[in-house]
């Protein structure tokens, strides 16, 4: 049988936007019908290309996602016959962005007539989980709690300007032409349709998934595999048998940027190929659990709230300048975790190799170690997160065991955009801050404004003071997306002749991994400790 493909646009699109991929699709033999989903400016069944069979309703302000499920469930009846008929089970429904959200609620409540979702560069909705949570752009998820609680479905929210397009996903590969195009055509999003919880039976889990990742809006197959095994039990899902992934080298809109790639990918997702995750630990140990490279004094731990301290032995070691036989104060270096990290993953990021590894050996050459847990669980916990790390530094300084005038910060990955806050105002006492594989600047997919606090790169070319000195260990194998933020951010700093001590891990992945060369990860990680240290005497 061949497939059917019903494609659901995401917010502000209609049906046009999917006129390169269908006609790809119709080309290869498949039968196609785009959906135009209600709402105000929007054209009606028969205005648009490959348009749905009557489905749609009446363009309004006040449709929400109820009306959009209703909708593409009225497309999936126009091909197989009304609901309890007996017509055929090879429609494939696929959703990009919001769309994902009624191509769920659809599928939930027509599980017997489809034979396969595919998410076109969105997540996998749950139950209970307003539209609004997915929403990239975070002004727009700030709005008023009273009115997503109150489920309010009056008022539209305008659509993006040319230059707009970028809060809600990266336009790479998109011609000047097709971004014209998706501009004028653009349409006010209901804010119902956000608002709105998504309802499911639990009869959609039957039907089998692919997802369609685009690597230049931030995310891959190998960073959602590095989040199902941080043990987030709502991703556990992902790695079932029925569930497969693609990767697209594009941004957020690849109907527009390569529509011939993703009709290839969606014909490919019909015949049920794809890559498969597995689950935590069946391929080995996760990388954040990876054993640290460096062999480490067994310290004992002195747990403070969601502070770690590790002191040096008495008497101190010689990787302090003047540690040796010192028993006072010393200098402290504060590891920061990365994420964003679900919240009770188990271990949690203190007890991690690499991070408690960090803070022993820093003991272990004289300094104290200390390890901090924040509660970034999602790109718009930044400021909260910040706010623990800070609160967590002035504990540390606090104590009296510590030189409260010698402090270094370690961040590591997704922890790297907590940087711009001691970029742009850096404290006397702090002494360094060094990072790890760091992400530098906030990810296309993150939908941070063009101004956002937490924009290292930024921070650093906009401070009107010599930043502190830094150090960056840098890992070879970077993802393309994370690598263009680190090499933003050096040249901020070449700019600002600021002091960069980078350190290289020339065949090392990001956070490492079992094919990692381990004599490479063993010299990088003592060289940048050691570079930490000599600014904590400097």
């Amino acid at each position: 049988m061949e497939p059917v493909f019903i494609l659901v646009p995401g917010m502000f699109t209609d049906a046009h936007v999917w006129e390169g991929t269908a006609r790809r699709l119709t080309a290869a033999g498949a039968q196609v019908r785009a959906v135009t989903l209600a709402g105000p400016g929007r054209p009606r069944a028969g205005d648009g290309p490959e348009p749905d069979a009557g489905a749609h309703a009446e363009a309004e302000a006040e449709a929400d996602l109820e009306t959009h499920i209703e909708e593409v469930c009225a497309a999936i009846d126009a091909v197989t016959g009304a609901p309890g008929g007996t017509g055929g089970t090879g429609i494939v429904l696929v959703g990009h962005d919001y769309g994902v959200h009624p191509v769920l609620g659809a599928a939930d409540r027509r599980a017997e007539r489809v034979a396969r979702i595919v998410c076109v560069d969105a997540g996998l909705p749950q139950d209970g989980v307003p539209p609004l949570a997915a929403v990239p752009d975070q002004s727009v998820r700030a709005l008023p709690a009273e009115e997503a609680a109150a489920g309010t479905t009056a008022g539209v929210l305008p659509p993006p300007g040319r230059e707009e397009w970028t809060r809600w996903g990266s336009t790479a590969g998109v011609s000047e032409e097709a971004l014209d195009r998706l501009t004028a055509r653009a349409a006010p999003q209901p804010l119902g349709t956000l608002l709105r919880p998504l309802r499911l039976s639990g009869a959609v889990a039957a039907v089998p998934t692919t997802g369609v990742l685009c690597t230049a809006n931030g995310v891959g197959i190998d960073m959602v595999q590095r989040l199902v095994d941080l043990g987030d039990p709502a991703l556990r899902a992902l790695t079932g048998p029925g569930v497969t992934f693609f990767e697209l080298p594009t941004g957020h809109w690849p109907m527009l940027s390569c529509p011939e790639d993703l009709a290839g990918v969606l014909l490919r997702a019909a015949a049920g190929e794809g890559h498969r995750l597995t689950p935590p630990g069946a391929s080995g140990t996760p990388a954040h659990l990876h054993p640290f490279p460096l062999p480490v004094p067994e310290l004992p731990r002195e747990r403070r709230g969601n502070v770690d301290f590790y002191f040096p032995r008495p008497g101190g070691t010689k990787g302090v300048k003047g540690a040796e036989g010192v028993d006072g104060p010393r200098p402290a270096v504060v590891f920061v975790h990365g994420g964003p990290v679900p919240a009770g993953a188990e271990p949690s990021p203190r007890d991690w190799p690499v991070l408690a590894g960090h803070a022993r050996y820093a003991a272990g050459q004289g300094a104290v170690g200390v390890t901090v847990e924040h509660r970034l669980h999602d790109v718009a916990d930044y400021p909260r997160a910040a706010g623990d790390v800070a609160a967590a530094v002035d504990l540390v300084r606090a104590d009296p065991r510590v030189d409260g005038d010698r402090i270094a910060l370690w961040f590591f990955s997704g922890g790297g955009p907590l940087l711009a806050d001691w970029l742009a105002k850096p404290p006397a006492w702090l002494r360094c801050l060094a990072a790890a594989y760091p992400v530098l600047a906030p990810l296309p997919n993150w939908g941070m404004s063009a101004d956002s606090r937490f924009h290292p790169v930024r921070a650093l070319a906009d401070a009107g003071h010599a930043p502190p000195p830094l150090v960056l260990l840098r890992v070879g194998l970077e993802s393309p997306e994370i690598a263009a933020t680190v090499s933003g951010f050096l040249a901020a700093a070449g700019e600002r002749e600021a002091e960069v001590r980078v350190v290289d891990v020339p065949h090392g992945h990001h956070g490492g991994g079992p094919g990692d060369p381990e004599e490479e990860w063993r010299g990088a990680v003592r060289e940048a400790v050691r570079a930490v240290l000599d600014r904590l005497d400097a």
